[in-house]
Parts: structure tokens; sequence; C-alpha cells
């Protein structure tokens, strides 16, 4: 039996009449979507029904799963406290699903609930469906701010999960597209907003999902999505299934977008193994990097590599450049596994008694000890890519017209506090974004005007 299908819904709480008030009329194309994608998933006959909800409990590095025997929810904090939804999870699934997700190494279980009032995000899907079934019981799953990848194997974990139990399940993918598609919407108008929005229905309406792991993550955040995470794990709920999509209804009347899609399985097909893909790809960009890295990339990732693997120290190879054993300077090592940092830790002026050594201890403080992350896992390593930064002497600067974020990277002082940030960094496009970020590394509050401000330049390798 196992999964029969899937559907990719929106959240807005004003598509429920008792909150809208009549304003879902015009968004009147998704409710009518809506209702259809509601009638599909009810003709599967599921007895369980997983639903993705950004909103629910949300770790940095930990999945949510329904604990307890149910729960229920109403819509009280959008003045409609009449409408009430509850639910019975399905214990079995759960503890499956767990001892599934803990096979894999992916951190995931039912610890952590802060609320166990249902979510919107859970609730609204639920609400449709309850108009044509009622018999079924829910598994409810937040998200995390893992990589793609990891959402995609939890979403594998789900599929084997009901393969093992053979229960039919259908999965619900909870998530409203961009908010930054109009000026007066609720986080205004970004360029990435409509090519977001574009860019996602193109790939979920054709189910195209190998491409889901080509949006970046800066890109996403620059659109303010909130759905990109729960569409993977759907996505990973039909592994190596053949699928009929089917492409209901877009809007953006709010300034939000929201998309309907249906995924209805129809066997297998091991042509769509889209991580296994992705790792592949993934692997050869690694391989591509490591074979143009100059002496700089290339002590540095020496240097995480000994050190992750056996806690020692990597000897200074004695072919170095002399510049990097006669030399000294400030030096940031970064740390990047699949598009995102894994690590970033420098020095502004040199502590070493030479640059290489200063990206010796800088490529190991940044694999173990930046306090952002977890300290790097040997079976990481293949998946690192590395960036060196040396740092030229800073200047002091009278304001932010004297920046350029492709060219200078800032330093922000108050007192004795200071925060840096590099230059030409993806996602920082002005002096003030660029200033705002430093004052927050150093504890500095945004609203801080009397701070001194000094720049500097790089000489950047990767």
């Amino acid at each position: 039996m196992a999964i029969r299908g899937a559907i990719m819904v929106p959240h807005p709480p004003l598509i429920i009449p008792e909150v809208g008030g009549g304003q879902e009329k015009q968004i009147q194309a998704t409710v009518d979507a809506y209702h259809k994608a509601a009638r599909q998933a009810a003709a599967w006959k599921p007895e369980t029904v997983v639903v993705l909800s950004p909103h629910s409990a949300m770790y940095a590095d930990y999945f949510h799963i329904s604990p307890g025997k149910g729960a229920e929810g109403d819509f009280g904090a959008f003045r409609a406290p009449q409408v009430k939804i509850s639910v019975d999870y399905d214990t079995g699934f759960v503890k499956a699903l767990c001892q599934e997700t803990q096979a894999r190494d992916i951190p995931a279980g039912t610890l952590g609930e802060r609320d166990r009032r249902l979510d919107h995000g859970t609730m609204i899907p639920l609400w449709f469906l309850n108009h044509y079934m009622q018999d079924y019981q829910v598994v409810r799953i937040g998200l995390s701010g893992l990589p793609f990848s990891v959402h995609y194997q939890l979403g594998q974990c789900v599929l084997k999960t009901a393969q093992l139990l053979d229960r039919r399940i259908a999965v619900i993918g909870s998530g409203d597209l961009s908010h930054r598609l109009k000026a007066d919407g609720p986080y205004g108008f970004a360029k990435e907003g409509p090519l977001y929005d574009e860019q996602i229905m193109d790939v979920m309406g054709s189910a195209s999902f190998d491409r889901l792991f080509e949006f970046s993550e800066e890109f996403c955040e620059k659109a303010a999505e909130c759905g990109h995470r729960s569409f993977v794990v759907l996505a990973g709920t039909l592994d190596l299934q053949a699928v009929k999509a089917q492409r209901l209804s877009h809007e953006g009347t709010f300034g939000v977008g929201y998309g309907v899609c249906t995924y209805e399985t129809k066997g297998s097909d091991p042509k769509r193994n889209f991580l296994q893909q992705y790792e592949e790809k993934t692997k050869a960009q690694v391989r591509a990097c490591r074979e143009k890295e100059d002496a700089y990339v290339c002590l540095a990732r020496q240097a995480v590599e000994t050190y992750v693997r056996s806690g020692k120290r990597t000897l200074l190879p004695e072919d170095l450049p002399q510049e990097m054993t006669a030399g000294r300077a400030g030096v940031f090592v970064s740390i990047k596994e699949e598009g995102r940092l894994r690590g970033c830790i420098g020095t502004i002026s040199p502590v070493q008694d030479c640059i290489a050594r200063e990206i010796v201890e800088n490529g190991i403080s940044a694999a173990s000890r930046d306090p952002r992350f977890d300290s790097i896992q040997p079976e990481e390593l293949d998946k690192l890519i590395y960036s060196v930064d040396v740092l030229g002497e800073t200047e002091k600067i009278d304001s932010a017209d004297q920046l350029d974020v492709k060219r200078y990277g800032v330093v922000v002082k108050k007192g004795e506090k200071r925060g840096l940030l590099l230059p030409n960094l993806e996602g920082v496009d002005t002096p003030e974004q660029q200033i705002a970020i430093a004052k927050k590394k150093a504890g500095i509050p945004l609203w801080e005007q009397q701070v001194r401000l000094e720049r500097f330049e790089v000489v950047r390798h990767f």
C-alpha cells in the first residue's frame, strides 16, 4: 500500500471563511483548487495523513515529530475560536518513523514540544480534508534548519516507514510561497519573490524534484518563502516513485504566493532517485574545486581533514610559497557544505608567526569551535568546500559612504565590542546590511549610531 499520493497546499488563515469574512473570495481559484486537492487525497482513502508544517515546532538541527496520542487546536489567534480541529496521532507510525530516522542518523524525534496545540499550517489542510473524510490518523512533522538534502532523507524515512507498516498514506506539504510579491504585502516587494514563485511552481507542477536542490538558501530567504522545506520532504516521500502531477492553481492576490499541486503515485521509477543524483553532482563539484585549489586552500583543507580524523595538527608542507611562511596577516577560513556555511573563524590581525600557521589554526577553529555549528564529522569531509581570506590592513572611515560591499570588509567597534564582516558575500548587497550584520556579531544594538567604522580589503583564495 504505502504512500498513495501527496498534495502541496498553502495555509493562509483567511482562506477559512470564519477568518476571512469574505476576503477568501479574492483567492477563489486557490479555494477551488484546495477543495479539489482535498477530494483527491480523500479518494486515496488514507489510514494516516502525514502533515509537513513549517509552523510546528522548528529547531535548527532537529525535526520534531508529533508526540502523544493526539492534539487539538482552534483559530482563536485569528479571531475565530469557534473553528476547531482535533486529531488522533498514529502512535505506531511515529514510533517506527523515529526508529527509521535513528537508523539513518537523522536528528528527529518527539522531544522538544513547546505547544501541544495544532498550528495553523496543520489545521488549514485538515479543515479542507475534513469536508471529504473523517476516519484517519495524523502524523505531524516540523521542519529544521538542516540542509535540503537532510529534509529529503526525512521524506525517504516516511516512505520506508509506510512500506514497512503497509499503511495507506497521504502526505500534505503545507507551505506558502514567497511573501514578497507586492509592495503592500506583508514583507514588501523583492525581485526574488515573483522569481521564486515562478520557479517553484514550474518545479512542483511538473514534479521535477531534482531541481529543488538548485534553490540556494540565500535566494529562498530573500524571497521570504515558508514552504520550500515542506516541499523537499514531500519530494522525499515520493522517492523512486512514478507520479502523476497536476498543477491546480497559483495566486498572489495579497502579496503572498499560494500554490496547489497534487501527486498520485503510479508504481516505481528507479530514475527518480533525485537525492542520489544530487549527491553525485555535489561530489563532482567538490572534486572539480579541489583540482583547482591553490596552496592556501589546500593547506586549510589538509588542516581540517587531519584534525577531524586524528585530532592532530598537520605539518606545514615544505613547498609552500614564501609569502605564506614569511608573511603575517589576519586570515579567515570559511567552510561550506552543500552551499551552506558550515564554519567560519578568523583573525583580524595576525596571531601566529606566519600566514600558513594562521590558516592551520583558523581552519581547525572553523571546523571545531565555531559556536554556531556542531563540530565537523569525518563523514562530512568529502562534501566540504573551503575558501581562505587574507586580510589587508584596516583603515578608519567616517561613514558607510566609504564602503563597497564587493571590495571592502567592515569592522564595527563600540567600546570593547568589535564585529567584522568580510566583503563580497552572497546575500549582502548594501553597506547598511554589511554594518548591521557586523553590529549583530559584535552584540551592538542595531539602533546604535555612535560606532567606529574601519574597512579593509582581502585577497580571497578558493
